[in-house]
């Protein structure tokens, strides 16, 4: 790989002086995010009763007997926009009162001709849960929380790499990058924190994003909001007002998105998917990270052919938006406004063709530590962990063990010849300490194959 000349090495660049800056407080949230409204009718949720009665249907077969209150609840809608349509759906007999209830409510239940109709909507989904939100609105609020709109600087960058012994010159290119909103490509040897810095990436931005839970598309309902990638942030409740209007539960405020995918990734992830148990159709993994960071790792290392996997981008990154394919086979076109960070141990020239690196115009080279920043990780490293350490032990490893080796170092060896002296003195029931015997068999350990 290339490397930089000492002109412009990460040792010896130096970041523009900045302007002293206060620390920052929490966001006000009101000010700065898009915040969904509570809609007082059908026509202000933009969605028409067709749109409910399955969703009531099949919670009513799946879940039992519901109060109107308590679907309006599972529903995320206001109570008086069910209401007339649980009164349709008993005008056309498909649901009944059971019995009535306080609040001038009543429990429903399923009539026959109710449960055999419910039954054909179970066929095509199971889904009964929050009521979708328009591909329209969607498109409005990835506008509105557009990651390019999130002016990034200096200090911020500093501080979202705080925890990590990062060069002054990655820094700024980093920061360049995200500032952009374009999408990157990490590449160096492997061990040197491609993936770490990917993942603090994120952590620059403005924290908060209102994703929906679930989209309408042509009578079709796609999940969007998934809590084993996404993170929701519970408001106390005298924060849940907009201006005074309460917020619209269909959405769900969460910390913008990181999320990564390796070597399994195929294209049938970046399609939307059908779970063949539930019948519920899921959003690509692109479409949950929107507004945030998707990291591809370990490029080159898919089932996918490199080629196709990154053809498929190149619409997304240039023109903000995607065509995804549905389970039926309809098109629709949505939003795409994410930092796509692909990471690679590998030469990129050998992986890709001009024509698709030029299109990523940040192409950040991950260089291995100096040997001052590897010390300066030791230390920041022995304090954390409460190690002691032997006098001149540091000094030791490197003269030892990698200079007269001709050994690289990699960002990774602290963490990893720390965690070996760990194990070694828990197994020994010693107290945390570093010296040339624990380190001689740490690095044994670790280096036994290595070259």
């Amino acid at each position: 790989m290339s490397q930089f000349t000492p002109a412009t090495s990460a040792a010896t660049y130096t970041i523009p002086s900045m302007p002293a800056t206060q620390p920052s407080s929490v966001p006000d949230m009101h000010a700065t995010l898009f915040w969904p409204r509570q809609p007082a009718t059908l026509d202000e949720a933009q969605l028409a009763p067709n749109d409910l009665y399955p969703l009531i249907l099949r919670m009513l077969f799946l879940h039992g007997d519901q109060t109107g209150r308590a679907i309006s609840k599972r529903l995320r809608l206001p109570f008086g926009i069910v209401n007339p349509v649980l009164s349709a759906l008993k005008t056309n007999q498909l649901i009944a009162h059971k019995s009535a209830s306080s609040h001038h409510d009543y429990l429903y239940e399923l009539t026959p001709k109710g449960a055999e109709q419910s039954r054909i909507c179970i066929e095509r989904s199971t889904y009964c849960g929050s009521a979708p939100i328009s591909l329209e609105e969607y498109h409005h609020a990835i506008l509105r929380q557009s990651i390019r709109n999130c002016a990034i600087t200096l200090p911020a960058i500093q501080k979202a790499f705080s925890d990590l012994v990062v060069s002054k010159l990655l820094l700024a290119q980093i920061g360049q990058a995200i500032n952009s909103g374009r999408s990157m490509l990490l590449f160096g040897s492997p061990g040197n924190g491609k993936t770490q810095i990917a993942k603090r990436i994120i952590r620059a931005i403005e924290p908060y994003i209102w994703i929906p839970r679930a989209l309408s598309i042509g009578g079709d309902v796609m999940r969007v909001f998934d809590p084993s990638m996404h993170t929701e942030i519970q408001l106390p409740e005298n924060q849940r007002l907009a201006n005074d209007n309460p917020i619209d539960e269909r959405w769900a405020l969460i910390e913008r998105p990181f999320l990564s995918v390796g070597g399994e990734l195929t294209l049938d992830h970046l399609e939307a998917t059908l779970n063949p148990i539930t019948k519920i159709i899921e959003a690509p993994i692109h479409i949950k990270a929107n507004c945030g960071c998707l990291a591809i790792e370990d490029l080159g290392r898919q089932q996918t052919s490199v080629p196709h996997l990154l053809n498929r981008w190149i619409l997304p990154m240039s023109e903000g938006h995607d065509f995804v394919n549905l389970p039926s086979g309809r098109q629709i076109k949505v939003s795409f406004d994410l930092l796509l960070v692909f990471t690679t141990n590998l030469n990129p020239q050998e992986l890709c063709d001009e024509a698709f690196l030029r299109r990523l115009p940040y192409k950040i080279e991950v260089f291995d530590p100096t040997e001052q920043q590897f010390r300066q990780l030791f230390e920041q490293r022995r304090q954390q962990y409460g190690f002691e350490f032997q006098p001149g032990i540091i000094d030791y490893l490197i003269e030892y063990h990698y200079k007269r080796k001709n050994k690289p170092f990699r960002f990774c060896h602290v963490d990893d010849i720390l965690q070996q002296a760990r194990d070694f003195c828990s197994f020994h029931n010693m107290p945390l300490a570093l010296n040339r015997d624990i380190a001689e068999i740490a690095m044994l350990n670790y280096f036994s194959v290595s070259k």
